[in-house]
């Protein structure tokens, strides 16, 4: 999410030229023979642009492969078998667009991070389980997910900024993975956490010192515990890419994404409620339980409906993102509560 403060000079993003039409334009003026730098009489821009034609710079625009990464070892349990309880009355959106508008951040306050994100090194990668839990421990990353169930459900994903996709993840069903923790009795909540300074050097959002990080946010012991949360390895039957949130991420599909913590690397269980990266930012506009609800509007726009990834296509939004049927009894004991931002 991009907290920002409209100032008198600037325009309604209503009328932003659309991607389309910017696009079309480029592309007839390189037919034409004139590039930005042969506008702009700039031969230093010229220089810029050359030093630009990268591997990575190219991935970025669409006109070449992603970097190459080291194999991910566990490759061999994808794709998994997909779970068939949980399907969605929408076409999948497009892998492209999923693996590359993405809200990550560390690498940036945009949604172009897909490049800067590879990055990452997610090899070595370790887990710390603490809190109240029986056995506090580290572990590593390949040991967990082979240690835990995988499977692929295809769940509808909503942003708090109104744009929403239709993904299959793959991962653990987070009930065992809580159970893997070995909670105590007297945890009430689980919280997790994204890296931190201990990567900056890769990621260099983590520069911005006015956020809180690492960034971190909770469940509900029965939240976490539902049939629906996932611990997500991977996506579109592959182990997931960095700008998603490898190696590990969490999803709620009824919930707004700005609680699905990316990269995780700690899991730990209280009795005190956590207090999240954006509620501690902002916490007139983001509460805990960030369940989606059409009827309750974010204090800067609507959230009666939401724009499709692909294809544009505006639709309305659902009360809890169309789960209901799934986690609306989580909240009846909790209607005083402040559910829906």
């Amino acid at each position: 999410m991009w907290i920002k403060r409209r100032r008198g000079w600037e325009i309604p993003e209503s009328r932003i030229t659309p991607e389309a039409h910017f696009r079309n334009r480029r592309a007839l003026l390189k037919a034409m023979g004139l590039g930005a730098g042969a506008i702009a009489g700039g031969g230093a821009l010229v220089a810029g642009l050359g030093s630009m034609r990268t591997a990575e710079a190219q991935w970025r625009f669409g006109r070449g492969p992603a970097p190459e990464r080291a194999p991910d070892p566990t490759a061999d349990l994808y794709p998994a078998r997909r779970n068939e309880r949980y399907t969605v009355d929408r076409a999948l959106t497009p892998e492209r667009e999923a693996t590359t508008y993405n809200n990550f951040y560390e690498f940036g306050s945009h949604k172009g991070i897909a490049s800067a994100a590879q990055r990452l090194p997610v090899r070595p990668w370790q887990v710390r389980i603490e809190g109240l839990v029986k056995n506090p421990r580290t572990v590593d990353i390949d040991t967990l997910i082979r240690a835990l169930p995988l499977e692929e459900r295809v769940y509808r994903f909503r942003c708090v900024e109104a744009w929403a996709m239709t993904v299959p993840w793959t991962g653990i069903p987070m009930a065992k993975l809580v159970e893997y923790c070995e909670p105590l009795g007297s945890a009430k909540y689980v919280v997790m956490a994204t890296f931190g300074q201990e990567l900056s050097q890769h990621a260099p959002g983590l520069r911005q010192s006015w956020y809180p990080w690492p960034y971190t946010d909770g469940l509900a012991i029965d939240e976490a515990m539902n049939e629906l949360s996932l611990i997500a390895t991977g996506i579109y039957g592959k182990p997931l890419p960095p700008q998603n949130g490898a190696p590990l991420r969490l999803i709620t599909p009824w919930k707004y994404g700005f609680k699905q913590v990316k990269s995780i690397v700690r899991i730990a269980f209280t009795e005190e409620r956590p207090k999240g990266f954006w509620e501690e930012v902002q916490p007139s506009e983001y509460g805990f339980w960030a369940n989606i609800n059409p009827e309750v509007p974010h204090p800067r726009w609507s959230q009666a409906e939401e724009r499709l990834l692909g294809s544009g296509e505006r639709v309305p939004t659902r009360l809890y993102n169309g789960y209901g049927d799934f986690v609306a009894n989580l909240y009846v004991n909790r209607r005083n509560e402040r559910l829906f931002a």
